[in-house]
């Protein structure tokens, strides 16, 4: 019984959870270790999305005989040059557009209370369900638009601080593109023989899923937000960089991203010309349905193969536990653990498939 998979991994879950009661228990021990992880998390991340982008671009130069320090100075180079012209590009724009919505945020939360209100003075004309939602939401668009207020002071506290803790990010992504060949080896020289084979398969595959993963996300989001964008100035939409900019951020998010990114545009349009909402929501139609049936099938193909409803209950769950951040590392996570357990089931099925050859 003890050579069951079945067996070791029960004690094994046990082992984690016994590790992690103990973790609790003495959390104090380790407190000054949480705040370092912490300080240097997004910075890390932030170093590891940049190095995915990058690291072709590193090869490319190293293909033509450009040494390593030389190529990594160069990606250097050509980063600073395009944020700077990116910054002077667009944010004149956006600081302008953000001064206006600031501006006519108690508009829009009037327009909203209005609309509420002329619904519930319709209430004999809705079904129940509907009086309802309307009689829980009247009176609460103030306290929301409070609410969204204080996360917006929070965010741009929490930005600054960013700004502040990306000073570690080129530290982070030069050397990630120094030593890229290093980390695998680094670790397979902990085992040997088959083992050290299935360590070396794994990393590799790992970095495969994680820069297909990354790569497509990224390059599909800036297609989403360019549709938009031009969806927005066509029909003459107020904001339309920031609309299309929130969206663009918010299609990293599968499946509920383009609904985060349609409530404010539709807000927006509706406050501007309640007709707009119409184009409003003809516009995200179109982006989404090119994004899903057109560019994610041939940019992303199949690097996680996760079924849609697997993603929703991940994203949900994953919100819940860690908030903004377990919504936006959910699929990377459930990714990374598919292509371990992948490569373990892998694993057994040679070693078993060995043992019947030699009997």
């Amino acid at each position: 019984m003890v050579n069951k998979t079945w067996f070791q991994t029960g004690i094994a879950l046990v082992l984690i959870l016994i590790i992690i009661l103990l973790f609790r228990q003495i959390n104090d021990i380790f407190n000054p270790l949480v705040i370092v992880a912490k300080t240097v998390f997004l910075p890390l991340v932030l170093a590891g999305v940049l190095f995915y982008l990058t690291r072709p671009v590193v090869n490319w130069l190293e293909g033509k005989r450009l040494p390593r320090w030389a190529s990594i100075l160069s990606v250097f180079f050509l980063l600073v040059v395009t944020f700077w012209v990116l910054f002077s590009m667009i944010g004149p724009i956006v600081n302008e557009q953000g001064a206006r919505l600031a501006k006519n945020t108690p508009q829009m939360v009037q327009v909203a209370e209005d609309a509420i209100n002329y619904l519930m003075n319709q209430k004999e004309r809705l079904p129940q369900f509907a009086i309802q939602s309307l009689e829980d939401a009247e009176g609460k668009v103030e306290d929301w638009a409070m609410a969204f207020g204080t996360w917006l002071i929070n965010f741009l506290q929490g930005l600054l601080q960013t700004v502040f803790l990306t000073v570690l990010v080129p530290f982070f992504l030069f050397y990630m593109l120094k030593d890229r060949e290093k980390f695998a080896p680094f670790l397979a020289n902990f085992f040997s023989g088959h083992r050290r084979q299935w360590i070396l398969r794994t990393l590799k595959d790992l970095d495969e899923t994680l820069q297909s993963y990354i790569q497509g996300q990224l390059l599909v989001s800036f297609l989403v937000g360019t549709m938009l964008l031009i969806g927005y100035l066509i029909i003459g939409l107020d904001y339309s960089l920031i609309l299309a900019l929130i969206g663009m951020a918010t299609n990293v998010i599968p499946f509920l991203g383009p609904y985060l990114a349609v409530t404010p545009a539709l807000l927006v349009a509706w406050v501007q010309d309640p007709q707009m909402v119409i184009w409003v929501a003809i516009i995200m139609l179109i982006a989404q349905q090119i994004e899903s049936n057109l560019i994610s099938p041939n940019v992303m193909g199949k690097a996680l193969d996760i079924h849609p409803l697997t993603v929703i209950t991940l994203i949900l769950a994953a919100g819940n536990i860690a908030g903004i951040w377990g919504v936006i590392l959910a699929i990377p996570t459930y990714g990374i653990l598919k292509t371990i357990v992948v490569n373990l089931y892998a694993e057994r099925r040679e070693i078993k498939d060995a043992a019947t050859k030699d009997i």
